[in-house]
């Protein structure tokens, strides 16, 4: 096992955070770290929190991350922040407002940017998040980048995606679209102190409940089971029941509604390990993030094997010798044949 895999396992920070780096930058033996760490992974649970910008996911991380520390829990961080097309930089500033938590031993927290990955994510996140599992942390908080309603990439890494959304920015016209249905397992109606606090939560019911509708009139399900509005007295039968989108209350800056949301994603943490339905969603998650590797894999070794070949086809193609198609298509012929 490489030495720096064995300090992450043993709970090393320094060596996590190394390691984290190494993962970021794709430089270095990162590969084989994380072909060390992943029989140590799969005990964590990961927690995804996004929403539109300005609906206050990171102080809602920050709230989170006392929560859980309070009850022993090893807490670990994972803030993505966007990078600018212009100059490249970031200012990771999502740890700005989790400075309470900054000395203590048992929170480890991360700043990334995108380096222009869609979906709210960056390319390097889920093995950041395998790091921090292979290092010790029961929960791991993913608060991804303010994003819209089809940027979903969250729910391909989380195991529980909690959507933030606050009275006053438009959610009562977003909740609309299907982006949002599909992407939350728990709502978190946040700023909840502000009028219309409570026609967003109204709007939310309603959304899930036609979302209800819709999946019985197609005859199939997502996960999400249908049409009850009184969220909170619904119960979750282990091997019958399919999971049905909750709605906390919070005011995130006074630490209101804190404890109830806790609740709610801790019960789909229990359904998503404790029912039948739970785990065929765990192995889709694992599916489709093994089709996401085997893309990057052969993705960089068809551009290694045709480079040459890659570049004759450009400058055909400039010449109009020969259609992008077909040339996509000998090039695949091509790198079969080897």
């Amino acid at each position: 096992m490489h030495a720096l895999a064995e300090k992450v396992i043993a709970g090393d920070v320094r060596a996590a955070a190394r390691a984290c780096r190494l993962a970021d930058d794709r430089v270095g033996e990162y590969l084989t770290i994380l072909k060390d760490l992943f029989p140590h992974t799969g005990r964590a649970w990961t927690v995804g929190i996004t929403g539109n910008p300005g609906a206050g996911k990171s102080t809602l991380t920050d709230r989170l991350i006392g929560h859980y520390r309070k009850q022993g829990k090893r807490v670990a961080v994972v803030a993505i922040d966007p990078t600018s097309p212009y100059t490249g930089g970031a200012i990771l500033g999502d740890r700005i407002r989790m400075q309470d938590h900054a000395l203590d031993p048992g929170v480890f927290i991360r700043s990334l940017a995108t380096r222009g990955a869609l979906g709210g994510l960056t390319r390097s996140a889920a093995d950041i998040v395998r790091i921090l599992d292979a290092w010790g942390a029961d929960v791991i908080l993913i608060e991804t980048v303010g994003v819209g309603q089809d940027e979903i990439e969250i729910t391909r890494m989380a195991h529980t995606t909690l959507v933030v959304a606050a009275p006053g920015m438009g959610d009562e016209v977003q909740a609309i679209k299907a982006g949002i249905l599909e992407c939350a397992d728990v709502f978190a109606v946040n700023k909840a102190d502000r009028e219309g606090a409570d026609g967003a939560v109204r709007d939310l019911e309603l959304m899930i409940a036609l979302g209800g509708d819709v999946t019985r009139a197609g005859g199939h399900s997502r996960g999400h089971s249908a049409g009850v509005l009184d969220l909170e007295k619904q119960q979750i039968t282990h091997g019958t029941a399919l999971w049905l989108p909750k709605i906390a209350r919070t005011v995130s800056t006074r630490g209101q509604g804190i404890a109830e949301l806790a609740v709610m994603l801790e019960a789909h943490w229990a359904w998503l390990t404790g029912t039948p339905e739970g785990a065929a969603r765990r192995r889709l998650r694992l599916r489709e993030a093994m089709d996401a590797h085997l893309r990057d894999a052969l993705s960089q070794a068809a551009l290694g094997a045709l480079a040459g070949e890659i570049e004759r086809a450009v400058d055909a193609v400039d010449r109009r010798e020969i259609d992008p198609y077909s040339a996509a298509e000998q090039l695949v012929a091509a790198f079969r044949s080897r």
